[in-house]
Formats: C-alpha cells, sequence, structure tokens
C-alpha cells in the first residue's frame, strides 16, 4: 500500500525537478525545452528509461532510499548570454524545485496536524503522502547534487572548472551513468544523502516544524 502511494510521489518530483530545468533555461534564454513540450506536468513526456524505471527497482533491492530521475529535458546552453554562468543555474533549479518542495510538504503536514486531521482514516494516504514528499525530495535533491555527471551536481561541477580541469573532468563524463549505477547498486549512494537529509529533519524540528 505505502508503495502504491510512493510511486506516484517519486513520479511527480522528479518531473517538477526536469521542469525546474526548463523553466530556468527559458528565463536565460534557451527556449529549446519549451518548443519540445517539455514544460509540461504530462508524465508521459518525461519518462526516461533508466531513471524513472530501473534505477527506483534497482534501488529498491539494494536497500538506498526509492530514487530515480526523468528523461533530462533539451536544453542549449548556446542560446543563452552566459553559458557557463546560466547552466549552473540550470543545474541548480532541480535540486532546489525538490528542497522547495519538500518545505511546502512540511507546511501542508503542519497544517492537517493542526486542524486535527491528520488521524481521520480516509485523509491518512493523503497526509501519508506528503510526509514522504518531505523526505523523497531531500533525498532526490541531494542525490542529483552527487558531483558525476549526468547528476546535477557533475553539471555543477562541468560549469565551475577551471578549463584545465574541465577538460580532464571530460573524460569521464561517459562512464558517469556507470559511476552512480555502482554507488545505487552497493548502497554507497546513500552515505552522500544521508547526511544532509539528516540535518534539514533536524532543522525541521528545531522549528517545531512536524516531519
Amino acid at each position: 500500500m505505502q508503495l502504491l502511494l510512493e510511486i506516484p510521489a517519486l513520479f511527480f518530483s522528479i518531473i517538477i525537478h526536469e521542469v525546474a530545468h526548463g523553466f530556468i533555461a527559458y528565463r536565460k534564454g534557451d527556449d529549446t525545452a519549451y518548443l519540445s513540450g517539455r514544460l509540461t506536468l504530462n508524465p508521459v513526456s518525461h519518462i526516461d528509461l533508466v531513471g524513472t524505471i530501473i534505477l527506483p527497482a534497482i534501488s529498491l533491492f539494494s536497500g538506498v532510499p526509492l530514487i530515480g530521475w526523468a528523461k533530462p529535458v533539451p536544453v542549449n546552453p548556446y542560446r543563452m548570454k552566459d553559458p557557463y554562468r546560466s547552466m549552473v543555474y540550470v543545474a541548480l533549479a532541480g535540486p532546489a524545485a525538490n528542497i522547495f518542495l519538500s518545505i511546502v510538504s512540511v507546511g501542508i503536514v503542519n497544517i492537517f496536524v493542526l486542524l486535527g486531521a491528520a488521524h481521520i482514516s480516509f485523509l491518512s494516504p493523503v497526509v501519508y503522502i506528503f510526509q514522504y514528499m518531505i523526505y523523497i525530495n531531500l533525498i532526490l535533491g541531494f542525490f542529483n547534487l552527487f558531483p558525476v555527471y549526468p547528476l546535477d551536481g557533475g553539471q555543477i561541477l562541468l560549469n565551475i572548472l577551471p578549463y584545465n580541469y574541465r577538460e580532464k573532468y571530460e573524460k569521464i563524463i561517459p562512464y558517469g551513468i556507470y559511476i552512480v549505477l555502482f554507488f545505487v547498486m552497493t548502497g554507497l549512494i546513500k552515505y552522500w544523502i544521508i547526511f544532509p537529509t539528516s540535518i534539514v529533519i533536524k532543522l525541521y524540528g528545531l522549528l517545531g516544524l512536524v516531519a
């Protein structure tokens, strides 16, 4: 039952993540995602074989949190005035959107609690979805900041490195997806995710918020 609630929440979260990338690219002068019809919440437009199907399945069996990604939105940095700096903002937009969704979900859960609706049986699945959204969006945000391409952290690193180091980093880009899958399959990725997630959850607690 919980998995049936978690999977739609995961898909919604990774779709918002990709739409955020496309929206910031659009604001920076690149309308490629917009013209490709990717600035939409329609899940069919965002399904990715590895990120939306294979990776969540692997994460279930490897014991790491349910993680994944949607099909990356097409971005053309050369349509932006400052490609390197703009791509940093575009890459950061996805994780930032997830962290924002986590904060919004905290607010919604606290509203349920204040109204005394959190323990009403027919509302409990809704409350659970937003409780799950608190955690999964933090996990997705920090997971995507892992500094290995094609994740957002790798994109950010690629665009802030000095030219000489960027050339060296570009040599490992073709192997990036295999590195990510290795960390997920072995469960090692949880050591990158758990620490920052626990800090934010503790911060919510210090602020007197229910998480």
